[in-house]
């Protein structure tokens, strides 16, 4: 069974869910309003999103070195409740959203799309246009080449559209979505900061050779 743009809508306003996760569910089951509903409610979901309007005040803070300790990670997790927060389901979600954000190659800068500047994606067009052009590729063929880099740079740089790495079917956002549904209450991530170390650091060359030999 076919489905249209209008179904999406349709499904939209049932669910509370986002375009893309609705017309995923609408593809999954052939057009079906009834079933693509139940499909979502399966995967949580249409539960979760009920519950995004809630306000998130409590959580933790979780840190995270990686083995090694040229990786960290500090990452604050919201829930609704003190309650949920001392809920060791939660804890671990907590802790492997910080695992995700230390292993995640490009590493994510923002949490949301929302967050993502204009000036940060003026900059990456600008950078996409001239690597594209010195292609030699035709005006034409770098235009689309830009356009494919800015649709897909929310993925690479925004935390929430990342595919969860230890799940690569499910973004973070989809991720969280299900935890959401399962533990009851509405779950955000509000902020997080990745160490990496040595970054922005200068490293010195050594050159015994040449050193001994400004000496003399």
């Amino acid at each position: 069974m076919a489905f249209t743009a209008n179904d999406v809508k349709t499904l939209r306003e049932k669910t509370g869910l986002g375009m893309m996760d609705c017309k995923k569910a609408l593809e999954e089951n052939s057009g079906d309003m009834e079933q693509a509903i139940e499909w979502l409610r399966k995967k949580g979901l249409a539960a979760s999103a009920k519950k995004a309007d809630r306000i998130a005040a409590e959580g933790i803070v979780e840190a995270y070195i990686h083995p090694g300790g040229r990786v960290g990670v500090l990452v604050e997790v919201n829930s609704e409740t003190d309650f949920v927060a001392r809920n060791e389901a939660f804890q671990r979600l907590v802790k492997e959203i910080a695992m995700h954000i230390a292993a995640a190659d490009p590493a994510p800068r923002f949490v949301t799309k929302e967050e993502v500047t204009q000036d940060f994606l003026d900059t990456e067009k600008r950078i996409a246009t001239e690597q594209a052009l010195a292609t030699g590729k035709p005006a034409n063929i770098v235009e689309r080449i830009v356009e494919g880099k800015m649709n897909s740079i929310f993925k690479e740089v925004c935390l929430l559209e990342q595919p969860f790495i230890m799940n690569p079917d499910l973004t973070i956002q989809q991720y969280l979505s299900q935890k959401t549904a399962e533990i009851g209450e509405k779950l955000s991530i509000r902020r997080f900061t990745k160490y990496i170390m040595g970054e922005g650091l200068e490293k010195r060359s050594e050159n015994f050779a040449a050193e001994v030999a400004a000496a003399k």
